[in-house]
């Protein structure tokens, strides 16, 4: 899930632009890993401080993105509602991760000197 301590040292952030104006990042991908986790997209929204409204238009977002969706909601209001993500959604969630995994590895070196870098300005007057 995203990172939300304290800003202590460089991360990287991967976003991937699918097409113009489709990406998916880590609150997307966050978005569907809660929903696979509470089966819910109201408690998924809920757990990253953003509305059901927020959260829903964010999984409606991402099913646009592809051509089978990745998120499949249940109507029927408190206790027989939910939403699941389908095998393409589980699928999609798996790969982001795996990039952003092989990118912080690769990249660390980098991030690293970058972040020495950037703390070495902050100290000079």
């Amino acid at each position: 899930m995203q990172d939300t301590a304290p800003f202590a040292a460089p991360r990287l952030r991967l976003r991937l632009t699918l097409a113009p104006g489709q990406w998916l990042g880590p609150g997307k991908a966050d978005l569907l890993q809660w929903i696979a986790e509470t089966g819910s997209i109201a408690a998924a929204g809920r757990r990253m401080g953003m509305s059901y409204k927020r959260a829903w238009g964010l999984a409606e977002a991402l099913n646009a993105m592809f051509p089978a969706p990745l998120v499949v909601a249940n109507r029927g209001g408190a206790g027989h509602g939910g939403a699941t993500l389908t095998p393409v959604g589980h699928e999609v969630l798996a790969l982001y991760r795996t990039m952003q995994a092989r990118a912080e590895t690769t990249l660390a070196p980098e991030i690293d000197q970058l972040g020495a870098l950037s703390r070495d300005m902050s100290t000079r007057t």
